[in-house]
């Protein structure tokens, strides 16, 4: 057991939040309560999750009106037509713009349901409940909320900060294996983007981690939180810095889009992609072979993959990174690495290192 609660704030200020860590907090009344202002309460959770945990998530909210929806599990389902039915359940309960909407899920769940309450009656109260630790280290924290097209991910949504994000480290022991490294390539990031101190507690706490002791795994939440939580409060809407938690996150989009959404997990394509912006920050002369081969050592210490799928060429990979929401005037911007704890935003690359890295990455220096 995690013995306390561990409180880190999003400084914002009028929509400033906290997120609460700890173990046991998913059925904890008194946190909800302070948060949700009004009687009406519609949990959004999926096939997977509700079967877990919405009956303990609904007794801590006896005396709200709580209704619920429950959609498929997925990332092929982050669609516009299933997001609908969030719509379709809270007109049919007849949920005015005082209700709140509380997301029970991974990050399709917490962005769907961030969207809806973005949009619905032009916005209305939200909290996160986030039970992958993909969802708990990056997407539930920072307002970030949408579905994906057809032709490119997280292209249709808005900023929407939620009142409060509450994290049961204890949902975790339900993640298979796959689901949880795949939460660890964000838990990665931040060590690579701007916590060089971080990537190596990392590097001697992964058996812990991969393992779920509840220490490492309250302390990487933490920690992960508190550098997303910086980078946010600094740059809401990702006008500049922000970007840099897109690391790996132009290649692994591509990845995603391309392989069609489902087939490769988001974290599965960031770590690809984050191996992927090594290489070519390599290439450029920017990081060291050492660096970079820590950087793959530690992903596939993580049961991640480090090099992209074969199925899609450097041609494909160029015109779905060319649908990315980091190109400013037709320039295509990637976040690099000068060293690990050190990452840029920078459309000022030979694009001849782009190509090669697309060409002949093979998940290591040459």
């Amino acid at each position: 057991m995690v013995p306390e609660i561990a409180k880190v704030q999003v400084a914002l200020g009028e929509r400033s939040y906290p997120i609460y860590i700890g173990s046991g907090l998913l059925g904890r009344s008194d946190i909800y309560r302070r948060h949700i202002p009004s009687s009406q309460v519609m949990l959004v959770s999926n096939e997977t999750v509700a079967p877990l945990y919405l009956p303990k998530l609904t007794e801590a909210l006896q005396g709200f009106k709580v209704e619920s929806v429950i959609l498929p599990d997925g990332e092929q389902y982050k669609t516009l037509e299933v997001w609908n039915q969030i719509f379709n359940q809270l007109l049919r309960k007849q949920f005015n713009r005082q209700c709140t909407i509380i997301a029970l899920g991974g990050g399709v769940v917490g962005d769907m349901a961030g969207f809806a309450a973005a949009t619905y009656q032009r916005g209305v109260h939200f909290i996160q409940v986030p039970t992958t630790l993909l969802a708990q280290v990056d997407s539930s924290v920072g307002g970030k909320t949408g579905i994906n097209h057809a032709l490119g991910k997280n292209m249709i949504g808005a900023f929407y900060q939620p009142r409060c994000v509450v994290v049961d480290i204890e949902t975790l022991a339900s993640l298979d294996q796959r689901q949880l490294s795949a939460g660890i390539a964000e838990v990665i990031k931040y060590g690579l983007i701007n916590d060089a101190a971080f990537f190596a507690w990392l590097e001697s706490n992964m058996d812990a981690l991969l393992a779920r002791d509840p220490w490492a795994l309250a302390y990487a939440v933490e920690h992960s939180c508190l550098d997303k939580a910086q980078v946010v409060a600094a740059d809401e809407k990702e006008a500049g810095q922000r970007a840099l938690l897109n690391l790996g996150h132009t290649f692994g989009h591509a990845i995603e889009t391309g392989m069609g959404y489902g087939q490769w997990l988001h974290g599965e394509a960031v770590a690809a992609g984050m191996c992927m912006a090594a290489d070519m920050s390599r290439r450029l002369g920017w990081l060291t072979s050492d660096a970079q081969a820590r950087i793959i050592a530690l992903v596939r210490r993580a049961g991640l993959p480090i090099t992209p799928p074969n199925d899609i060429n450097r041609e494909r990979f160029l015109s779905l990174m060319g649908v990315d929401k980091k190109i400013m005037d037709g320039r295509l911007r990637l976040v690099l690495l000068k060293a690990i704890g050190v990452s840029l935003v920078t459309d000022a690359f030979d694009q001849t290192e782009l190509n090669n890295t697309l060409n002949g990455y093979a998940g290591k220096p040459d």
